[in-house]
């Protein structure tokens, strides 16, 4: 990592980066994930935030790793964890997918109707993040289900009548990340939390107990089929 941080990282004051520590040591220690340091928001001189990476055209400030090897150096031992983020206090959470959890990834307003749907059939559901708009995306909701799931979504979209390409969902898994909150992206966002990680959803469900009411409020905001 090449900056330095610390003032010139916006938004960045001494309460947010302990919470950031906090959070982060609690990933892995309290729920025995793998977190990596990602790239952070620095201010510039006098016009907006860029990211770390230096370059000026990033298109997810803030939200990628930060360098090659990033999961190789991927680690849920908590001393280790303090010592990424005592070094480099603004850096961006980063958590593999394909290891202890894959993710569903959908629009928030699908997500947000299914998360309704979902809880009046009292479907058990894991943590859920909610992303801001960045990289020319809109807001998103990112749901955590047990690994194995990225390469089952098409046949469980097949399935539901649904082909490959015509929802806008999303699967990550092995070889991918999210990013966790509170991490800061994009010009003004933050990772939050629309789902708590907690005792009640330690236990992760499958890709499947879930893909129906998620491609169902998927299904409800796509663009129709042109005629032929």
């Amino acid at each position: 990592m090449e900056e330095t941080l610390g003032a010139t990282a916006p938004g960045r004051g001494a309460a947010f980066v302990r919470d950031l520590l906090a959070e982060t040591i609690g990933y892995a220690e309290d729920r025995h994930w793998e977190v990596c340091p990602g790239t952070w928001l620095v201010e510039g001189d006098g016009g907006p935030a860029r990211c770390s990476c230096g370059d000026a055209r990033c298109a997810v400030p803030g939200a990628h790793p930060a360098s090659p090897g990033w999961r190789g150096r991927s680690s849920a031992s908590p001393d280790v964890v303090r010592r990424w983020w005592t070094e480099t206090p603004a850096a961006s959470v980063l958590l593999p997918t394909g290891r202890t959890f894959d993710v569903i990834d959908v629009p928030e307003t699908a997500g947000c109707l299914a998360l309704a749907r979902m809880e009046r059939m009292g479907v058990q559901l894991g943590p859920v993040v909610a992303m801001p708009a960045i990289g020319g995306r809109g807001r998103r909701l990112l749901f955590l289900v047990l690994p194995g799931a990225l390469p089952k979504l098409p046949d469980l979209l097949r399935g539901l009548g649904w082909p490959p390409g015509r929802l806008d969902l999303v699967g990550h898994g092995d070889g991918g990340w999210i990013v966790a909150p509170p991490s800061r992206v994009g010009a003004h966002g933050f990772a939050q939390w629309a789902r708590q990680p907690n005792d009640t959803n330690r236990w992760l469900p499958e890709a499947s107990e879930l893909i129906d009411p998620l491609a169902y409020a998927c299904g409800r905001e796509a663009p129709p089929v042109p005629a032929p």
